[in-house]
């Protein structure tokens, strides 16, 4: 007797994460009506993933947390704000901006991150739409920071390196253009559609690369320009690893599915180095990020967070499988790997040349947080070099910040007012600079702040 056939399984349901998304209206959700509620300070639970695809973070102060509690009263909440800035390319007058939307909107620091870009934290939820909209008057926003699509895209610093540093950084920065949703709901409700000089124009409501879903998790891409490998590289979902022949860019080596996440005692989440898979030239490079995203949209899991990255799509299916995919939906074939090397990830402290005859200074931040502190007033000091900076304030992905296009004139100016920070600092760190003194008992940025005759 031959036995009944077994019933199908049970299709995993979904995130709950997907369908948010899928009722958001394009990320819209009902953010506005909770901006407008000011009966509390927080956000609704389905609307804080939401905001993550306009930068922020809802957060709580775990200090008051009892005794609020005990109080009856609701917690303190306020949000972190994330700032979309490829390459960590910041000028002078955004410097300033920002610096100013710190003092008046946040609690006052300016913090580093490793994927080169800005955090604020402490902005209360009324604050929020002042806050986006006075970065919109720079040409600043927080698009795509966090959330479920590409996020802010690294590549090496410094462009000014050379002519194939500028290209790369250009190629990176267009790319971060051409990933970005096409959802009108951030200017909608941050900006109400208010666009300054310039501005981009509207465009039609339509997602065509990353559908009313959007990816199952977060993106991240970077693009390194060997013997530097400051960007990490095999630790992004795509990266770019530029090959330089007779000093120009011939291409770029891609590689897929790194990640260096993972959640403590679970042995199924595990970090993985990124896979080089082939080679493509400049103009391949956004047509190559469609394919690579697009697939990740397509059969990445969405029914396990935890499970939802792009290593994991690879790990399950196998990196060739994933390599004939991305080529199926290119129509081409990826040519062979060159070859390159790596020397370095290390940012290259004090003052530099560069290929167009400026000068760039390195300087050191300690984990990345710019503030005034007794006998330390770094935030103070890099605010009155930004008012007389001609050039940049690049980012570097080990939170350092580099004085870029500096002219020889400005160096000049540049150092006297950093003498003056560090003589404050010397001044109330008597011990630093001994060499039994505890690194703990001085401001490390102290022995890498700009000195005359460098």
């Amino acid at each position: 007797m031959s036995s009944e056939p077994s019933a199908p399984s049970t299709p995993k349901p979904l995130s709950p994460n997907e369908a948010i998304k899928t009722a958001s209206n394009f990320l819209r959700g009902t953010i506005a009506h909770d901006l407008a509620d000011t009966s509390t300070g927080a956000i609704s639970p389905d609307n804080t993933e939401l905001t993550k695809f306009h930068g922020f973070y809802q957060q709580d102060d775990r200090d008051q947390r009892l005794a609020l509690k005990k109080a009856g009263k609701e917690k303190a909440f306020s949000f972190m704000l994330r700032l979309r800035l490829p390459g960590g390319r910041c000028t002078a007058k955004q410097w300033l901006l920002l610096d100013r939307l710190a003092d008046e909107r946040a609690n006052g620091s300016l913090r580093l991150t490793t994927r080169q870009t800005f955090q604020f934290h402490g902005i209360l939820k009324g604050n929020l739409r002042p806050m986006i909209k006075g970065m919109h008057t720079e040409l600043v926003d927080s698009i795509a920071a966090c959330g479920d699509v590409n996020r802010n895209v690294m590549v090496a610093p410094n462009p000014e390196r050379s002519p194939v540093h500028q290209q790369v950084y250009d190629l990176a920065r267009g790319f971060s253009e051409f990933a970005l949703p096409k959802t009108r709901a951030y200017h909608e409700i941050w900006l109400e559609d208010e666009l300054v000089a310039g501005g981009e124009p509207k465009q039609a409501e339509d997602e065509p690369m990353y559908g009313k879903t959007y990816l199952p998790r977060k993106f991240k891409v970077g693009f390194a320009v060997p013997p530097s490998n400051d960007v990490d590289v095999f630790s992004q979902d795509l990266g770019f690893i530029a090959i330089i022949e007779d000093g120009k860019l011939a291409g770029f080596n891609v590689c897929v599915g790194g990640g260096l996440g993972m959640s403590h005692g679970n042995a199924e989440t595990f970090p993985r180095l990124a896979d080089v898979i082939g080679f493509i030239t400049p103009d391949q490079v956004n047509d190559f990020g469609h394919a690579v995203i697009t697939a990740q949209r397509d059969y990445g899991d969405r029914t396990n967070r935890k499970h939802a990255r792009l290593k994991y799509t690879i790990e399950d299916r196998g990196i060739e499988w994933f390599k004939a995919e991305v080529e199926r939906r290119l129509g081409w074939s990826l040519a062979t790997a060159r070859p390159y090397e790596f020397a370095t990830i290390a940012d290259d402290y004090g003052w530099h040349r560069a290929a167009d005859g400026t000068w760039f200074f390195m300087l050191f931040v300690l984990s990345g947080r710019i503030k005034d502190t007794p006998g330390w007033p770094m935030k103070t000091a890099l605010r009155e070099i930004a008012k007389i900076h001609e050039g940049d304030f690049r980012l570097t992905p080990s939170q350092n910040v580099s004085l870029s296009g500096v002219s020889d004139a400005k160096k000049i100016e540049i150092e006297q007012i950093s003498r003056a920070t560090a003589s404050i600092n010397r001044t109330n760190n008597p011990r630093c600079g001994s060499t039994r003194s505890p690194a703990s008992r001085c401001r490390p940025a102290d022995s890498r702040w700009p000195k005359a005759n460098v």
